[in-house]
């Protein structure tokens, strides 16, 4: 059965409501209706190029179809620390950084905090946030 606009637009609500317990310190870069994302804030280099950019990017949520997606991107640079921390979220993951949540009751509040505290002391260690 298709993930209903309700059931996406709840989905999206706690995930941003989740996020936004963070910013501060962390800045929110965009913030739409059907997306929205976080960044350190810490101006540093990024790509090959090294190109400055205004803060390291670190998790976004966005509207897709069939779900609502979670990127978020500590997770791909350690993953062996993060995966113990959110066993059921982890089960949403596709590829490296997306999770894809389908129903309502795939959000887990405690898993998704676990999952910011660990990545803003990984960001921190790195330099890319205060």
């Amino acid at each position: 059965m298709p993930i209903s606009l309700e059931t996406k637009q709840k989905i999206f609500s706690l995930l941003k409501t989740a996020m936004l317990k963070h910013c501060p310190p962390l800045v929110n870069n965009k913030n739409k209706a059907e997306a929205f994302e976080v960044i350190g804030n810490i101006p540093t280099e990024y790509g090959s190029k090294k190109t400055i950019v205004s803060g390291m990017y670190m998790a976004s949520i966005a509207f897709r179809t069939d779900s609502v997606v979670f990127y978020f991107f500590p997770c791909y640079m350690n993953e062996a620390a993060f995966k113990p921390l959110a066993p059921n979220t982890w089960k949403l993951l596709k590829g490296k950084t997306c999770f894809h949540f389908k129903k309502e009751n795939d959000f887990n509040e405690q898993e998704i905090e676990a999952l910011f505290k660990k990545g803003m002391e990984f960001y921190k260690k790195q330099g890319w946030l205060k």
